[in-house]
């Protein structure tokens, strides 16, 4: 076990790294400042404001102070939001994304599971062709197109449900950004299931297990529903961290005041620290969430060592 979580350590950070370096250069490298505005700064007060915040300096030396504030947790102060850092802001926002990723994780895991379980047990039937149309057209629409239909359909037409805002997280402002969140994991989380479980029907042990008498209930959950889930832990940790930090149009469309809309103003504004600091959020998420799942799958399947 302490050798496997030091080989992945001995990958995480060095892509880390990377990928902090390359945000970095990346940012700096895209037209504009952090510091254009509507009426242009005389270049007196625009060179104290540069200094202020170590522009001044040669892009390598930003670049070094920026890597030490960094490995002591400082991830410096916002460029756009006055007296604000971006820890604070992170702070603040992350509740947002996390209950809708949780939410979302929670219902395409349910939904998708119980799907894909049914669709195998009544192959090539009617269920069966129903689930899979479903995912297929879960897949094909994205989310850019899902949220305003629903914006329009349950909240303009039919009235049911508030078009946008978070109201504290009440419960009918999460409905609809989680239905969008979780829709396109649930027509994968099905299709994985469905294979997995149709395979492990197939099994020498599911069919001794239906020799000895066992009910089709108890064969389904306590014997192949373990092993027909194998390949789709792999995919819920990119998954989960992809339901978390790929919500900015979700946010965006239903006004939320989530990371991903930070994410998204703050590249428009060129707001360098506070992309910088959700860039690394985001990237560490998906480190810890791939490692999880592989000892998750470890669990699970006797025959994975961790070595």
């Amino acid at each position: 076990m302490l050798r496997f979580l030091g080989r992945r350590l001995a990958v995480a950070i060095p892509t880390l790294f990377i990928v902090v370096t390359a945000a970095f250069f990346m940012m700096r490298a895209a037209p504009g400042s952090p510091f254009d505005t509507d009426r242009k700064l005389p270049p007196e007060i625009l060179k104290n404001v540069e200094a202020k915040f170590g522009f001044d300096k040669p892009l390598v030396v930003q670049y070094g102070d920026y890597l030490a504030g960094v490995l002591h947790g400082d991830f410096g102060p916002s460029l756009k939001y006055r007296d604000k850092s971006v820890l604070e802001i992170l702070k603040e926002n992350y509740p947002v994304s996390l209950t809708l990723g949780l939410s979302a994780f929670t219902v395409a895991i349910v939904l998708g599971v119980s799907l894909g379980v049914i669709a195998a047990l009544r192959q090539n039937g009617p269920a069966d062709y129903a689930t899979m149309g479903m995912a297929i057209v879960g897949i094909c629409i994205p989310s850019f197109v899902t949220a305003p239909l629903l914006v329009l359909v349950f909240g303009s037409i039919l009235g049911w449900l508030p078009v946008a805002g978070w109201d504290g997280g009440a419960p009918a402002n999460l409905v609809m950004p989680v239905a969008v969140l979780a829709l396109p994991q649930i027509a994968i989380i099905s299709r994985l299931t469905r294979a997995g479980m149709i395979e492990v029907l197939r099994s020498n042990y599911v069919r001794t297990a239906r020799a000895k008498g066992l009910s089709e209930t108890s064969i389904v959950l306590n014997h192949a529903l373990r092993a027909a889930i194998l390949p789709l832990v792999s995919y819920l940790g990119p998954a989960f961290a992809g339901l978390i930090t790929g919500s900015l149009i979700v946010e965006q469309i239903f006004n939320l005041p989530g990371l991903g809309k930070f994410f998204v103003v703050s590249a428009l504004q060129r707001d360098y620290t506070v992309v910088m600091g959700l860039v690394i959020c985001f990237a560490t998420l998906i480190l810890v969430l791939n490692l999880l799942a592989d000892l998750l799958q470890a669990a699970l399947d006797p025959r994975v060592r961790l070595s």
